[in-house]
């Protein structure tokens, strides 16, 4: 889509949240169909597919043997990487991952860190000398708006879906494992977009080309924020703030929902 297609799509968007709506006809505070698979890379350790409204992202986690770092002897480590790749939008350009794919890695990442989502410390095999490193690879295949919300939902449903490799002589074992992959959380992010005066969760492409500004909080199962991140040159007000918090509350818990009906949907199959 060019550029004066996109200012036209846009200006439509805006004119028509003058007047209360979204240009889909969605409630502001409803998300558009999820669905979630896991188990879908064989080689993985643990996997899964986000597809929200049409937002599709694979997350991938691997289990590797290093070195601890220095500073955190007694922990294993956990690294996430993403990748926006160029068919996922006309807008990307073949390469090495841009500022937005930077950008997404990190977001995810700070979430699952804060909410001390994975014990580090159970990953250690001997203290100081063997551990396991963690690596969580998201990768957007398309990208209809929205991928920080879809990229959460894939991560967590991988980690959740996740086993521990077995280890032989400081080696892994590919494909047989000691245990699942214990979560004390399900961090998930619940992104809000901000157009003239309204808010609305769960933004589309064009939203988001014509969005103010944009606020995504991330909330773990007791209600307690994690992380949050926001984007665009508009802001936001106390109140509203307040408000995306309180639903970014209530949208994690029903999001999770959808998680662990996935995972054990998984499981069964």
């Amino acid at each position: 889509m060019n550029e004066f297609i996109w200012e036209f799509t846009a200006d439509r968007i805006r004119k028509l949240a003058m007047k209360g709506f979204r240009i889909d006809r969605r409630p502001l505070l409803k998300y558009r169909p999820i669905s979630i698979e896991t188990g879908i890379i064989y080689n993985a350790d643990g996997s899964a597919i986000v597809n929200l409204g049409g937002t599709k992202v694979v997350a991938g986690v691997k289990f590797e043997l290093g070195q601890p770092y220095p500073d955190t002897p007694d922990k294993g480590a956990l690294l996430v990487d993403a990748e926006i790749l160029p068919h996922s939008s006309p807008a990307v350009e073949p390469g090495p991952p841009d500022e937005d794919a930077i950008e997404l890695a990190r977001i995810i990442d700070r979430s699952i860190r804060e909410s001390k989502a994975v014990d580090l410390t159970k990953l250690v095999i001997r203290e100081g000398e063997l551990v396991y490193l963690l690596f969580v690879d998201l990768r957007v295949l398309d990208n209809n708006g929205n991928i920080i919300d879809a990229s959460s939902l894939a991560a967590a449903a991988a980690l959740a879906s996740a086993q521990i490799p077995k280890v032989e002589d400081d080696q892994i074992v590919r494909h047989e494992y000691e245990r699942a992959l214990e979560l004390n959380e399900i961090p998930l992010y619940t992104t809000f977009a901000k157009i003239g005066k309204l808010i609305m969760v769960d933004p589309r492409i064009e939203e988001e080309h014509a969005m103010d500004a944009r606020m995504s909080i991330a909330t773990v199962d007791d209600g307690h924020v994690t992380a949050i991140q926001k984007g665009g040159n508009g802001s936001f007000t106390k109140g509203e703030i307040e408000f995306m918090i309180e639903e970014a509350i209530k949208k994690g818990r029903d999001l999770r929902k959808v998680v662990k009906e996935a995972v054990e949907d998984g499981r069964k199959n």
